[in-house]
């Protein structure tokens, strides 16, 4: 168990904390979407409380070690002070200048300061000036920043999976070091899925390849009851059991792979769900994400797709078959939507499934949903307050799914 901000004293501190503000801005870098900012407010807000005085410190967007204007973290602290109802004060252009560092020294209790995007140096992915991996130059990175602060709390759950300066090496160069609420919460719901899950256990996967979640699926089959799969990963291995797939999106390279996976699941009692029928069509306009003039859209009658046809979501029978396995789970972990569900009318099988985790979680489950597309699926669907745990985190709770170790986890302290 990680040391976390209740277990330190923070009191009068200056508290250096690793948020993820990536935010998506549009054209006129108005924030479009401000969950991750909302997501850090629990950690700032008892940090104010505690009379500490905040320097927040994040990247946005991938400026690859240069000054990008459109990608400067100004528009974060206009929405935060916004959110607060205080003044959040901003240093542009260099987090780690001598007017940054200044007002990082003069920051009084109650104040907060939001440092300049970490990404403007590419020490701060470990890498020099030339682009090539500096172990050296990040350690560097690191303590400049540490140097501002007497206590570091990592609240950003979505780069812990990285071995970044601001999320494994300025740990070392920090007295006092702690998970902040959001990085808990998500370790206790992830950690307890993964590590005491009440039974029955289900995987919901889905998402387009199969190579994406190998590890996923290996990892999980050593834990489960069930796994639901659907998305186009499905039809690789629909098809690796000799089921036609049409011309759907299929992994040829990966079809012994899926063979393997199926025999393993067979071997280990884990019942593998894939979807007995499918949403179909002849043509798909993917860049306008709609359904093109004249296209056929159909449903089969079961698993088989037939020639000149892609499936496009999972059918009603699926949808039926795997309801009756969500509806007595008591813990369920979904990552990844289970059909083209940013086009409506392929949207009903993920849709539904959102429903139904949803009112499996009212019955007493623990829900988990990770990943960008999984995320906008429920919130599509409205259930989204209805889920135990909805993580902000797309790669690292994936990577954490993997049972990989998180560089930015493991840096921090345990709680002895």
């Amino acid at each position: 168990m990680k040391k976390t901000l209740k277990d330190i004293d923070v009191k009068n501190k200056k508290v250096l904390i690793r948020v993820d503000y990536n935010v998506p801005l549009d054209a006129n870098l108005r924030i479009t979407n401000d969950k991750r900012i909302l997501a850090t407010l629990p950690t700032i807000e008892y940090l104010l409380e505690s009379n500490a005085a905040i320097i927040l410190i994040s990247h946005l967007g991938r400026p690859k070690g240069k000054v990008v204007k459109e990608m400067s973290l100004k528009p974060v602290s206009e929405r935060l002070s916004k959110l607060l109802g205080k003044t959040v004060k901003f240093i542009g252009g260099d987090c780690i200048s001598s007017e940054s560092k200044k007002a990082a020294a003069d920051l009084n209790p109650g104040e907060i300061l939001l440092l300049e995007n970490l990404r403007f140096h590419s020490e701060e992915e470990g890498k020099n000036t030339s682009g090539e991996k500096d172990k050296a130059v990040m350690d560097i990175f690191a303590k400049q920043l540490a140097s501002m602060g007497e206590v570091f709390v990592q609240d950003a759950f979505g780069t812990v999976h990285r071995s970044h300066a601001s999320t494994a090496g300025i740990v070392k160069y920090v007295k006092d070091v702690a998970a902040g609420f959001l990085v808990e919460k998500e370790l206790k719901f992830l950690g307890g899925a993964l590590e005491n899950p009440a039974s029955p256990f289900v995987a919901i996967l889905g998402g387009a390849k199969v190579s994406d979640k190998i590890n996923v699926v290996e990892n999980l089959l050593n834990k489960v009851d069930s796994i639901i799969v659907g998305g186009a990963m499905a039809y690789t291995f629909l098809k690796s059991q000799g089921v036609s797939a049409g011309t759907s999106l299929v992994e040829d390279d990966k079809l012994d792979l899926a063979a393997e996976l199926l025999k393993k699941a067979k071997e280990r009692k884990v019942d593998f769900l894939l979807p007995v029928d499918h949403i179909i069509t002849d043509k798909v306009d993917f860049a306008n994400k709609r359904v093109p003039e004249g296209a056929v859209v159909k449903t089969t009658v079961d698993e088989a797709i037939p020639e000149e046809f892609m499936g496009v979501d999972v059918g009603p029978k699926a949808v039926e078959k795997f309801s009756e396995i969500i509806k007595n789970a008591r813990t369920i972990v979904w990552n990844g939507p289970l059909g083209i569900f940013e086009i409506n009318e392929f949207s009903k099988g993920t849709v539904k499934i959102a429903e139904l985790v949803a009112e499996s979680t009212d019955n007493g489950a623990v829900s988990v949903v990770g990943g960008g597309d999984s995320v906008a699926a429920i919130k599509k669907a409205g259930v989204d307050k209805r889920i135990s745990h909805i993580s902000t985190g797309g790669g690292a709770s994936l990577e954490f799914l993997e049972g990989k170790e998180l560089p930015g986890i493991t840096a921090l302290p345990d709680l002895k």
